[in-house]
């Protein structure tokens, strides 16, 4: 199957926190693709996040995760396809099943949307290796969003001056710096009435994250708030 907009998301949660709002104005049929959404190893003890979201086994977070990402793509009327890759740092390590899944779902047409890696190492590494599988495979350059919650740590979050101001960061703009292709600004959507709606409810989906995630962000849910906001890059090739 081709899909007309993919949408790479590292873990189960950052393809919603990121760029929920903007999916409608993308064609269909769409798909979020979670990149490290396999089991983990056998006995592996929770995560310090896993443990703060309450689960009491690796194996549990993977599998509750996973039934909470069914239910947001429900919500916003989208596939869900998850990559075998288990939830653990994998610096240097080749992510199984990515670009053959962009070589056979793909196409000329297809709207890719990846991280642009704000935040988290392993959001980097996805996006580093989609973009070497789509230049490799003669598809079309991607847009790269600003990961959520992450990228709302600038204080222009939400205005027009957000990207440059992330690309100044000393921290949040080291990715977008590190960058090999080029990049401008395309999309920034500020969501209101329905549209906010709809991202609310597929975010709420994550039930098991939102304390965490208010924690190290305060009002991550709030209107106004940071998921309120969305921003997107083109890259060029």
């Amino acid at each position: 199957m081709s899909f007309r907009t993919i949408v790479l998301s590292p873990h189960f949660d950052d393809a919603a926190l990121s760029v929920s709002g903007l999916l409608n104005a993308l064609p269909r049929p769409a798909v979020f693709v979670t990149v490290f959404g396999g089991a983990p190893p056998n006995g592996r003890a929770p995560s310090a996040w896993e443990r703060l979201c309450g689960f009491t086994s690796a194996a549990e977070a993977a599998r509750e995760r996973r039934a909470e990402d069914a239910r947001a793509c429900d919500l916003l009327g989208v596939e869900q396809l998850v990559l075998d890759n288990p939830d653990q740092p994998a610096n240097g390590v080749r992510l199984a099943g990515l670009a053959d899944f962009l070589g056979a779902h793909a196409g000329a047409a297809t709207r890719i949307l990846i991280p642009m890696g704000i935040g988290n190492a392993d959001h980097a590494q996805v996006r580093d290796q989609a973009l070497d599988a789509l230049a490799g495979a003669g598809l079309p350059a991607p847009w790269i969003y600003a990961d959520l919650p992450y990228a709302s740590v600038v204080p222009e979050w939400g205005t027009e001056a957000a990207a440059g101001a992330l690309a100044e960061h000393p921290r949040a703009g080291a990715p977008i710096r590190a960058l090999s292709c080029a990049i401008a600004p395309c999309r920034a959507p500020s969501l209101k009435g329905e549209a906010w709606v709809a991202k609310r409810r597929a975010v709420l989906a994550y039930a098991s994250q939102l304390a965490p995630l208010a924690t190290d962000f305060g009002e991550v849910l709030a209107m106004p708030g940071p998921l309120m906001h969305e921003l997107v890059w083109a890259a060029r090739f």
